[in-house]
Parts: C-alpha cells; structure tokens; sequence
C-alpha cells in the first residue's frame, strides 16, 4: 500500500475511561479488575466510540465545550496517555503542544532550559546550539532569557515553550489552547508559523474555542460532546453547527419562562398568531420550499428570496398589526418591522383571520442559525401579544464576521 495513502493518524472506535474513586472494598475491587484485565465497574467513559482519519497536509480543528473530552483526545494521539478501547496508529514524529512549559525548571534561566528540553527531546548539546538563535529570536523575550524561569511571567514563559517546541519541525503538530494565550502579537506570530508549516506539507491538529482560528486554519473539524464525535467533516461546516447550537441552547435558556407561560395561556379572546410559514425561491426559479412546522429547520442558501406568511387572529373583527423580527438563534437582535411602519394593511380573511406576507429579496444573511417571529398586535400597535417563531439556517460559504454581508469595494488609495 502507498505510504502517502495512509493515514498519519487514524482513530477506530477509540475510549478512554478513568477509574471513579471509591473508599473501602471498592478499591480493591478497582485494583482485582485491573489485574484481570476488565474495566472497573465504577468508571467515567471521558471518550467513547471516536473514529476519524487524518492525513499527511490535512488540517483538523476540535472543536466543543469545556469538558467535553478534546484535550483527552489530544493527549491519547500524542501518546501521553493509552486509549482503554479502539484502535489508535500513529505514523511520523508527533509534535504536541499540550502544556507550553511544563517540564521547565524554575531555578534554571531560559537558556538553560533551552538545553534542558531540547536534550529531552532527544537533541544533542550540538544541535540545540545550532537552533538556539531562531528560538531565541521566535521568544523575543530578550534579556530576560539569562534570567531564572521563576521571575518569568506566564506569557514569556508560552512565549519561549512554543519557541522550543516548534525548534524541531514534526509531521504532526497537536497544538491544546495554543492560540488562547500570550498576547496579540505573540499570536499572530503563530499563526504565521502555523500557516507556513502547513504551507510545506505539514499536519495540524489544533483544539481552540476560537471558530475564527478553526475556520481560518483548518480544513477539516470534529466536534466533541460528552465524550463522543458528534460531527465530523468541513471545518466550515462543523463550526457553524457547533455555534448554531451554541446559540440556539441559550435561546432556549432565556426563553423557558416566556414559552412555558404561552402554553397555558387562553388565546382565544386575544389577538394571536394563528399561522406562519416561511417560503424561499430558489435562484434559478425552479422550485419552492415552505416549513410551517415548529421542529423543522429551514436550510436555505445566501442571498435568495424569503417569504413570511401567515395569519393573525382578531378577536373584535378588527384590523390587527403584526411585527416580523429577525434573531441569531441566540436571541442577538438582527431586524424587526411592525407592518404600520410600512402604512400595509394585513387583508382581511374569515372567522377574524387577516392574512400578512412580506418578502426580504437576496437576504443578505451570513452562514448562521437563525429565528424568525411573528408577532401580533393591536390595531393601534401599542400592545403586543403571542409570538411564533420558526428557525432557519443560511448556508454557503463565507469568512465574514458578523450577521449579514454589505455590499462593499475595495480601492487602492
């Protein structure tokens, strides 16, 4: 089989468990499972079921909450510590940046340990001198490095950590929270590090809460929750999954209160929102697409036509208002027109239903999960009543930041 074609990493149904701690008999019985070679009874699985290849030149971005198991996953891969389940091969020199300084003596200056971890990283006294004037200038910490480690602070001390370890180029390089330290400069110069290495046929595997850094530097991403893979593939992909859900959970957080109430709340005698759907046409006119479910998800691509329609209920024959506000699925305020803004008159139906629709043309939305609401309101616009919302996602690409994308043009002044 051609070298090129396997994986440098590859992970086939890979766990890690750690023993629970337990007083008294269970102990004991911790200590007879592990001379039998069995899994203990009491255990926390902090990875389960992991299986992902990585190739020579791919870039992959972990991604997930605090706890989820990304740093246990990167240590397994760097070998420090052993899978309990699964496969896990490994080809090429592995390179990890788990704990920039860990193993530096504080007694000892910076040049001193210069030596001292080079040395551990199988170095002789000869090659870490040849490589000592390209670490010293990536630390820039100047005179400092004659000086003990102890009067550092913790950022010199990232600063010359990340300058040791990167002093030998690996095949694989695992970088932990990397970019999450140091200041604003030191991470740019990182960056530039990291793009070039990958620039030359090199392999990263890089954990950040950053989705800017994952997006920018990796093609491929896992995103880890609760110990296990829950989505796998393009870097841009899984990050806007992963911040979709991000935002909807504290959507949901802030809106408990608000949506139990509605549920018990007698609409019958009340303005309220009877129906909303929303439709899109797609750009080449052939079809159209429609949800008026609550647990569906609208997908839609940037930049077409979306529709808003429904009806709203009048308890007094009435003509009723209605708002319609756009939201991140975080609840983050993007839009909102009342339809008295617009001097529009919803049209008058049966049984007190008037009829509404609006039409946002080449939504100029960026990749995202996002709400829409409908709300009702009083003929004068002066209360508001129930709301429905329905979610949606953009898709496409794009590595602007914000909710929506202005036309704009560059000149050269």
């Amino acid at each position: 089989m051609n070298d090129t074609l396997q994986p440098l990493i590859q992970l086939a149904g890979v766990g890690k468990s750690y023993p629970l701690v337990q007083k008294g008999g269970h102990q004991l019985a911790q200590v007879w499972s592990r001379l039998r070679g069995t899994e203990p009874s009491h255990v926390f699985k902090a990875l389960q079921d992991i299986s992902f290849d990585v190739y020579k030149g791919q870039s992959v971005g972990l991604v997930g909450v605090n706890g989820a198991g990304k740093s246990t996953l990167l240590k397994l891969i760097a070998g420090v510590v052993k899978p309990t389940a699964g496969r896990l091969e490994r080809r090429g020199r592995i390179g990890a940046l788990l704990e920039l300084g860990a193993g530096f003596h504080p007694d000892y200056t910076g040049r001193d340990n210069i030596f001292l971890a080079c040395a551990l990283m199988g170095l002789s006294h000869a090659d870490t001198q040849s490589r000592i004037d390209g670490i010293l200038a990536f630390a820039d910490i100047g005179e400092h490095i004659d000086q003990p480690l102890k009067h550092y602070s913790s950022g010199m001390v990232v600063r010359l950590g990340f300058a040791v370890a990167t002093s030998v180029v690996p095949d694989v390089l695992i970088t932990d929270e990397v970019l999450a330290v140091g200041d604003e400069s030191f991470q740019k110069k990182c960056i530039v590090w990291m793009e070039r290495f990958l620039d030359h046929g090199g392999t990263i595997l890089l954990c950040s809460h950053s989705m800017y850094h994952i997006q920018k530097l990796c093609q491929k991403a896992a995103w880890i929750d609760k110990g296990q893979l829950r989505m796998w593939g393009d870097a841009s992909d899984v990050t806007r999954s992963y911040l979709a859900w991000h935002e909807e959970s504290a959507r949901l957080d802030q809106n408990d209160a608000l949506d139990q109430a509605s549920l018990i709340a007698d609409k019958s005698g009340v303005y309220h929102v009877k129906e909303m759907s929303l439709h899109w046409l797609a750009q080449d006119k052939s079809s159209v697409m429609q949800i008026d479910s609550e647990k569906e998800l609208l997908e839609i691509q940037m930049g077409v036509d979306l529709s808003v329609r429904g009806r709203i209920f009048s308890p007094d024959g009435r003509v009723p208002q209605v708002t319609i506000g756009l939201v991140r699925a975080d609840g983050t305020p993007v839009y909102g027109v009342v339809s008295e803004m617009d001097t529009h008159v919803l049209a008058r139906g049966t049984d007190g239903l008037f009829g509404f629709q609006i039409d946002f043309h080449q939504l100029p939305l960026l990749p995202g999960r996002y709400v829409m609401r409908a709300h009702a309101m009083d003929p004068e616009g002066m209360r508001l009543f129930d709301h429905v919302e329905r979610s949606f996602e953009i898709t496409g690409e794009a590595r602007e930041m914000g909710f929506c994308r202005l036309n704009h043009t560059w000149q050269s002044v």
